[in-house]
Parts: structure tokens; sequence; C-alpha cells
């Protein structure tokens, strides 16, 4: 057994920012990952880095879209069926915050995590040399349809309210900034101050640095099992022997739900399974993030690659590559770009489980009852986004600082 100041378990972007801030404050950091750095829904995902999504994914409307969508395995949303009492109980819990008073009460605390999250990712490429095609372009949504592009405009309005700058471009003025787009769009909403990286650059990079200032990283090491006494977690029981730790932060993505279970903590995670497939990037291509709305399909960017990523299929811990999913990215970029994704330009096909909350706000903070555990998961599709300001905040927390910015509503006990 080895005893160990805090120990990290999950090496995702959340994991590994946790232990660069950890560092910051001169604590000795272990951290334990069951596959390798950034392997799993850090690596292949669109890599933006998006204030201007702050509207939770419990929002009225996406209910009444999901319920069209999720028997089609080719839609934006699906779900697998299946009898699962953890997806039935998710579900009546998400359907009961797609309303406008939990938009209301959740738009500016996910808008105030955005911003604070591109502002320290300013700071950690610049300052630490961060070479991850980090680039701050903006990003514009291109709708098609003329309905969609009213829908748009109306959250462009809503997050206006909250400080979220915006452009509308009319039909005519998108082919100007997108050349490859297809004739016949409604129109976009451009947000000049998103952001956006490669994600698997930028975690392993990180951890690299995180090493380098003494982090002990074990890579292919899995918790199997945590022991307590009283309100500590005594032992962390891993693949590769057991570990004694003064404090435990869970970082697991769509799997802490599964490291919690010894404590009787509950972690309404759903794991949301995306798709990317990254290609060779056209030449003239430009450095400007996509997001084609009506399919909910991201193109980003990344150096001399092209990545398409998106989907939400809500199959549980499921890792299965499904080809109707695949083909229905192909579909939206051929529907909305003047491409065709050939097969000698792919790269990579990629599938990875992102963890969604029903509320569509992130876990962190001190579960009660436990003095020596902080969880930092549920993200949804915003783990890249929100990496840094959570690391920072975990760091924050593993000091004992009070912290007013921390909402109520990030705590993992709301879900009591």
């Amino acid at each position: 057994m080895e005893n160990v100041d805090i120990l990290i378990i999950g090496g995702g972007a959340i994991g590994v920012t946790s232990a660069y801030y950890l560092l910051q404050q001169g604590r000795s950091v272990t951290l334990v990952e069951k596959g390798t750095i950034g392997a799993g829904s850090s690596y292949g995902n669109a890599g933006l880095i998006v204030p201007s999504y702050s509207i939770p994914l419990a929002a009225p409307g996406v209910l009444s879209h999901g319920l069209k969508w999720m028997g089609n395995a080719e839609s934006p949303f699906y779900v697998k069926p299946r009898f699962s009492p953890a997806l039935l109980s998710w579900l009546w819990r998400f359907w009961r915050h797609s309303n406008a008073s939990w938009v209301r009460q959740a738009t500016p605390i996910l808008y105030q995590l955005g911003k604070t999250s591109l502002h320290l990712y300013d700071r950690i490429v610049s300052e630490e040399s961060v070479a991850c095609h980090y680039q701050q372009t903006g990003l514009l949504e291109i709708y098609r349809s003329r309905a969609g592009f009213e829908e748009g405009k109306a959250a462009a309005k809503t997050l206006q309210h909250y400080g979220v700058v915006s452009q509308l471009l009319d039909g005519h003025a998108v082919p100007a900034k997108v050349p490859h787009i297809q004739p016949g769009v409604a129109g976009g909403v451009y947000f000049p101050n998103d952001a956006h990286i490669d994600p698997a650059l930028f975690v392993r990079q990180l951890a690299q640095i995180a090493t380098r200032r003494g982090a002990d990283i074990r890579t292919h090491t899995e918790v199997i099992g945590l022991s307590s006494n009283g309100e500590k977690v005594t032992t962390v029981h891993t693949t590769r022997g057991d570990f004694c730790p003064q404090q435990i932060v869970i970082a697991g993505g769509a799997w802490s739900p599964d490291i919690g279970r010894d404590l009787s903590v509950s972690l309404p995670i759903q794991p949301a399974k995306g798709y990317s497939i990254t290609i060779r990037r056209p030449e003239d291509f430009p450095d400007l993030p996509l997001i084609l709305e009506e399919a909910k399909v991201a193109v980003t960017p990344m150096g001399e690659h092209l990545r398409f990523a998106g989907t939400l299929e809500l199959a549980g811990l499921d890792l299965h590559i499904n080809r109707r999913r695949v083909e229905a990215i192909h579909q939206a970029a051929e529907t909305f770009l003047q491409m065709t994704l050939l097969e000698d330009d792919i790269v990579e096909i990629w599938r990875g489980l992102r963890p969604c909350t029903p509320d569509g706000l992130p876990i962190i903070g001190a579960p009660s009852g436990w003095k020596n555990v902080i969880i930092a998961a549920g993200h949804c599709m915003l783990g890249i986004s929100l990496a840094p300001v959570t690391g920072r905040l975990v760091a924050q927390i593993a000091a004992g600082r009070h912290l007013p910015v921390l909402s109520p509503l990030l705590q993992p006990d709301r879900f009591h």
C-alpha cells in the first residue's frame, strides 16, 4: 500500500487540469487512469472552448425535439431501447429541468464558468507554450431552415442578456465567411469570443508538464473499489496496488458513478456516446469552427486536420461503433458543405462517452458526509470547454477555501 497526499482518479481533461492547479498550490499529486492519458472523451471531441454554449442541455424544446429523434438511430439524439431504472430516472429528472425557469438559473453559472475557463486557457497556452492549435477565431452556427434560424436568433438574444456577444448573419453573409457552404442557408449566428484546440494535444502536453513538476501519473491503473473509515476514504484499491490518500478527486467522467458507488454518493450521470470523423483538412478551409445546427454537428479545424463531431446516443457504457451514427455525420457534412468525406481522406473515426447530468450542469464539490472526497464530473458536452476552471476549483476546494462563486447548483448533494 502506498501513502499519497492527493489521489486523482481519471486522466482526462478534468483530472489533468486538476493535477496542474494542485501542483501550483504545492500539493503532492498522484493520478491514476485506467487507460492512457486523454484517451477517453477528451480525445476525439470537437475541441471547442465555448462560453456561447451556456444554455444547459436541459432546456425548453430539447425534449420535444428529442422525442421525435430518439427512435431514429441516425438522428442527433438517440436513446437505445433498453430497460434501465437509472436511465428512466435520468430522463425523468431531465424532463423536470427542461423549462425556462431552470434556464434562467443555470445559464449565468455556465457562462461564468465558460468565460473564466477561456481566460485560463489563454494563460496556460501562452505561459506553458502548449502547442495544441489553440485559436480564438470565434464560432459560427449555420442554419439551413428558416425555423431553425429563428430558434438560433432567440437563443442568441437570451445569451446576450447574460453578456454573450453575438452577430446575426443573413443567408448571403454566411458564404462570405465559409466559402465551402452549400447554397440556400437561412442564416447564421457568429460568436466572436469562442476558441478551439486539438483536445488530445492539450491534455497530453499538460500531463507532461505536470509530470515534470512532480506529478506521479500511473496509466493502465483501474480503480476497483474504495474503502472508508467514518467520514474518510482510507484506501483506493486498483488493479496495480492499493493507495492510502489524504484526499481523493473523482474525475472519472462517465465512469464516476461506478467509482463513487462504494461511498453511496448519488451521481446521476448517463454516458452519452458521441462520434467524430477526422479528415485531412482542405487547404482553403478557414480557421473558423462551425456548428451545422439542424444536424448538431461541429466542424473544427485542427492544424492539418478537420474534425466533424456530434450526435448524442444514450446507450449505457457501450463503446460499440454504430455505423448509422457515423453515416449521419457524413450526411450532415455533405448537406451543409460543398465537400464529400472520401474514405481516402479519413484519418480516424472515433467514439467516446460524455458524462451527462440530467440538469446540464457539472458536478463540482465535496459530497456531504465525506471529509476527503472531491467530485469533478458530469460536464456533458463541455468537458474540454470547462476543464481549466474546474481544475482550478478542485484545487481551491482541496485547500479548504470558501468559494462564493461556487454555486450550490454545482454541488453533488443537489441530487439527493
